[in-house]
Parts: C-alpha cells; structure tokens; sequence
C-alpha cells in the first residue's frame, strides 16, 4: 500500500496543501499514490488560533506520484488567472521534474490559444477554460472516451488520465511568462451572472 509519506505529495500534505479530497490515496497502479481536490497557493493571514481558508488556490487538481520519486509525474489544476502559474511554480518547486507533464488551465487566456510556459526549467501546458471541468477538458485533448471511463473508481479515472498525460507529447506556442502576463484577458468572476 503505497503511502503518501512516501511520494512527492508528503511536502504539500505537510504544509497542509491539500485541501477537499475527492481522492487522497493509492491508485490502482503499483506504487503510485493520486490527488484531486483543490491546492493552497497562498495561505491567508491567521491570527491565533482560527482557521482561515486559504487566500488562493488552485481547483480541480489531479496528480500522481510514485512512492520513492522526488517529484511529481502529472499534475493538471484550473487557476482563475493566468499570473497564477507564477503561485504554482513557487510552490511546487523542487517536486516537479523536466520528465513530468503539467497543466495548467487558465479561465483568462483566449480560448483559442494554447501555450507552453517554462518557468525555472519546468515545461507547464497552459489552456484555456471555459464553463468546463479539468477531467472533460483533458479527456478531450487526449482523445479518451468518456463511456470508456465510466466502471472506473475514482482511482481508475486518475490513472487513466495520468498514463495519457504522461505519455502526451503535442507542441503547443512557447511563450515566456512575462508574455503571458502581457496576453491575459481580464479576471472573470466566476459567480457574476450567477443565479443566486
């Protein structure tokens, strides 16, 4: 039974990261240990003893790691904005990898664009989002099919996604950061035109 302790995942367990699991535990594949839920990027301010929740995060994260592996082999998140990537990179770093395959979908760049951004040698696969979900976007750019899915576990669907994350190798345009910066639409409040 492969413990998170044991995986890239125990540094972010440890500063209390890893927040709303839908799954937080070994996959179906030896020796791997998945994540969905949300990651804190940034912790507010605490006085005491209150718990406060987090500043920002990133949301419908899904990730894997190997037990006895530094670093993390797939890790795909949804951030508001596209300046974001910059939080990522900040706290995942040491435990990503030139090997490893990240994305990261922005509700804030266009949605016909599709970049790669490296960021302290780290590749990140950053695309746009709209009114969807992490799992049906990467379901869509690697090309599995729903209907295939559906007797998986929990776990299952997170390994299915990992092996075709891993082994995507598409090219999309290299921008630097900065120029992300620069191209990014405005922030969307996701709960504007919202029924209440």
């Amino acid at each position: 039974m492969t413990s998170i302790t044991e995986t890239a995942f125990a540094t972010l367990e440890e500063q209390k990261r890893l927040l709303s699991p839908v799954h937080k535990g070994p996959t179906e594949q030896a020796g791997r240990f998945g994540f969905r839920g949300k990651l804190a990027l940034k912790f507010a301010q605490q006085f005491a003893d209150e718990a406060r929740p987090p500043e920002l995060f990133s949301d419908q994260v899904i990730a894997v790691a190997q037990a006895g592996k530094p670093t993390f082999d797939f890790f795909a998140q949804w951030v508001l904005s596209f300046e974001h990537l910059g939080n990522i990179a900040e706290v995942l770093k040491g435990l990503l990898s030139p090997d490893g395959k990240y994305f990261v979908f922005a509700n804030n760049i266009d949605l016909l664009s599709k970049y790669q951004v490296e960021i302290d040698g780290i590749n990140f696969y950053v695309l746009p989002i709209d009114e969807s979900t992490v799992y049906n976007e990467l379901l869509e750019l690697f090309y599995i099919e729903k209907n295939d899915l559906k007797k998986c576990s929990t776990a299952g669907k997170i390994d299915a996604v990992a092996n075709a994350g891993i082994a995507f190798d598409q090219k999309f345009e290299k921008i630097t950061f900065e120029k992300g910066l620069e191209v990014m639409g405005p922030v969307r409040n996701r709960n504007e035109n919202r029924p209440v």
